[in-house]
């Protein structure tokens, strides 16, 4: 895989316009560099990049964590992850999304999360992985949270650990706003230690409360 990435690659990345990922490298917001009169990018500092836009810093709000999460997450879509491998593993956090959305097609989720995969795991470390796709069929934003005891082995984090606590959000194509805070409130909820520990020796209904904030104290 070719590491120096093009203005179109990038956009294709990202899943932006190249509109937009023009005005971000020119006002700096993201790693890149002309050569000549191109813009040219390192697909590792890209990478970088997106890992750190999804683990932003430790202090969100709880209260506004909660409040965004009633409209995404219901306690039907919480569960104990069963199956031992990363696959297995998304495919029943699908099923909670599929039903959470109203989706008509299952294959359409699943083949989004591939290519996401593909580009660069959604294991962001820490045990943690937040698998999240935009789709034009999705209407508003839903999530679904589980939970492995055994943990995930195979699920190739960025820092080589199992993976215990799945994430998964479903936004539509054009809901880039919403879509981001919900990662960047997710990633920094989930680098909660206490929070964690507390999931991990949990019923399902109590993970539901643990990690909206209800038993926060």
């Amino acid at each position: 895989m070719n590491d120096i990435m093009t203005i179109e690659e990038v956009a294709e990345y990202l899943r932006v316009s190249e509109r937009t990922v023009y005005d971000w490298v020119q006002k700096g917001e993201i790693p890149g560099g002309k050569i000549g009169t191109s813009w040219r990018f390192k697909r590792s500092e890209i990478e970088n990049w997106v890992n750190r836009k999804l683990t932003p810093r430790l202090s969100a709000d709880i209260e506004d964590f909660s409040n965004s999460l009633k409209s995404v997450l219901s306690p039907e879509s919480v569960i104990k992850i069963i199956s031992d491998n990363k696959w297995d593993a998304l495919e029943e956090m699908s099923e909670l999304i599929i039903h959470a959305g109203g989706l008509k097609y299952k294959d359409e989720l699943m083949n989004a999360l591939r290519r996401r995969e593909e580009l660069m795991s959604t294991g962001i470390g820490w045990g943690i992985a937040v698998p999240h796709v935009r789709l034009e069929s999705v209407k508003s934003p839903v999530m679904a949270l589980g939970v492995s005891n055994d943990g995930l082995s195979d699920y190739e984090s960025l820092d080589g650990l199992p993976v215990q606590y799945v994430i998964m959000i479903a936004a539509g194509k054009y809901q880039h706003a919403e879509y981001i805070k919900l990662l960047s409130m997710v990633s920094a909820r989930m680098k909660n230690e206490d929070i964690k520990h507390k999931l991990l020796n949990a019923d399902e209904e109590e993970m539901y409360k643990i990690f909206s904030g209800g038993t926060d104290s």
